[in-house]
C-alpha cells in the first residue's frame, strides 16, 4: 500500500466509516462489545497530510477530552509513563492522541498496529480522566 487512496480503499472495506471526504476519513472502532462489558467506541480521523509539499504521509489521531475537561499536565505524565505509539496535542478545543506515519511503502501492519494502540490508549485515557464515552 504505497498511496492514500491505496489506504482509504482498504479502510472503506474493513471499517464503519462515519465520515468519508478527500483527505479525511472517519471510522468508529468499538471496545469491550461481548455480553459482559458495556461497549465503548473510539471515532478515529485518518487524514492525509503532505510534508514538505511532496511527501504524503498518513495521520491517525482521536479525541479524548476537551482542555477544560482535564489537568493537561496529569495527562502528559500519564502518556509519558504509559504509551509507546502516538503523542498527545491540542486541536481546537479537543485534547487529542495522534500518530503519523509516512505513506510510501506502507505496510498494513504498520498502520493497523498503530491505529488500534492510538484508539486503546485514547479510550483509556477517556475513561480515567472524564469517565466518559463522547468520543
Amino acid at each position: 500500500m504505497a498511496t492514500w487512496g491505496d489506504l482509504v480503499a482498504y479502510i472503506r472495506q474493513s471499517y464503519r466509516v462515519v465520515r468519508d471526504q478527500p483527505d479525511e476519513i472517519r471510522i468508529r472502532l468499538a471496545f469491550g462489545a461481548d455480553e459482559d462489558t458495556e461497549e465503548r467506541a473510539q471515532v478515529m480521523i485518518i487524514a492525509r497530510e503532505v510534508l514538505d509539499r511532496k511527501e504524503d504521509w498518513v495521520q491517525i489521531a482521536t479525541p479524548f477530552a476537551t482542555i477544560h475537561q482535564v489537568d493537561l499536565l496529569s495527562v502528559l505524565r500519564e502518556i509519558g509513563n504509559t504509551m509507546v505509539v502516538g503523542g498527545a496535542a491540542v486541536m481546537g478545543d479537543h485534547v487529542v492522541v495522534r500518530h503519523s506515519l509516512p505513506l510510501v511503502n506502507l505496510d498494513i501492519n504498520e498502520f493497523l498496529d498503530p491505529l488500534e494502540l492510538v484508539a486503546g490508549a485514547a479510550e483509556i485515557l477517556e475513561q480515567t480522566f472524564t469517565g466518559r464515552d463522547d468520543y
